[in-house]
């Protein structure tokens, strides 16, 4: 096991911001941490990252503890923040290799890594060039970079790609998948949803301090969908169609629009298949049919119910 988070508690004042949190993660997985603003996600992240000293729990980094000693887990996590903090008039060799030394890395080694990490981050060539000079997204993959330098078995994001234009947001989960080949374990948060769905293969969703869904990507769209109406496209017997629906025990609520007809349907795979040959039988001519389909937004409002996350989750 990667990480291993049992319940951990973190509280400002009165504010309980981690009320005993439970979470693990696998060596290997591209875990995506969401929740609305306040969940707790950011206080999770920085005691991960040694920045902030939770008040009970337990926290283990590659089967190691973090109150047994921290210092020596920096080795082991690579931390990148939602800002990006530069130093002025460094190019962008002297700022990996500034960090570089901080790890004890120097000379021809920490050469040789900066200059394989800017190729893995697609900024081979740039080794010149003034970190100021760079556009955000290219800041962001340095970022990542001096993140890397030191070899780290756990990789933690937050809200990276904040700010990016599409197509850079687009190559920047390009380039955390493929760091996620490579043998990383990667823990992103993020408020932007579509892009999870893209990229990770387990989420996890915090409220209120606490984990309230934890699953892998394709399990939960699964159970999401399967709670969804059928929806499906009639194309001749539309009458008949309607009153063989109405009259089936697992089908509610049938809602015409045209040709297309919705239905609220407590069965499962099985059942949907039965129910499309018996149409086809009665002479139904059936265009389309299956699950109205979701998507993460979906289960991000569903968990959380907060009006005033749902821009947040359509962006």
């Amino acid at each position: 096991m990667m990480l291993e988070i049992h319940d951990l508690t973190k509280s400002y004042g009165r504010f309980q911001a981690l009320n005993h949190l439970e979470l693990e993660i696998e060596e290997g997985e591209l875990f995506g941490f969401v929740g609305p603003n306040g969940a707790g996600k950011t206080t999770t992240i920085k005691i991960l990252a040694g920045l902030l000293r939770a008040d009970g729990g337990t926290v283990k980094i590659d089967g190691r503890c973090m109150s047994c000693g921290a210092d020596e887990l920096k080795d082991r996590i690579g931390y990148v923040p939602d800002y990006f903090g530069v130093y002025d008039n460094l190019r962008v060799f002297e700022y990996l290799e500034l960090y570089a030394a901080a790890y004890g890395i120097t000379g021809l080694v920490a050469r040789r890594r900066y200059m394989e990490l800017l190729d893995m981050v697609g900024l081979s060539g740039r080794e010149e060039f003034y970190v100021d000079s760079l556009s955000r997204g290219m800041k962001q993959r340095l970022g990542v970079a001096r993140a890397l330098v030191h070899n780290p078995r756990l990789l933690i994001l937050d809200e990276p790609a904040s700010g990016l234009d599409p197509r850079t947001r687009q190559e920047f989960i390009t380039m955390l998948k493929e760091i996620n080949q490579y043998g990383k374990t990667i823990l992103i948060s993020s408020h932007i949803l579509s892009e999870l769905s893209e990229m990770c293969t387990d989420i996890g969703i915090i409220e209120e301090g606490r984990m309230v869904l934890r699953g892998s990507l394709v399990d939960i769209l699964a159970m999401v969908n399967a709670s969804n109406p059928l929806e499906m496209q009639i194309y001749q017997n539309l009458p008949d169609a309607v009153a063989f629906l109405r009259k089936n025990p697992l089908i509610n609520n049938v809602v015409i629009d045209g040709n297309r007809v919705v239905a609220g349907f407590a069965g499962g795979q099985m059942e949907e298949a039965y129910l499309l040959r018996s149409l086809v039988e009665a002479g139904v001519l059936v265009g389309s049919f299956g699950r109205r389909q979701g998507g993460l937004e979906s289960v991000f409002l569903e968990m959380t119910d907060r009006k005033e996350e749902r821009v947040v989750a359509q962006g």
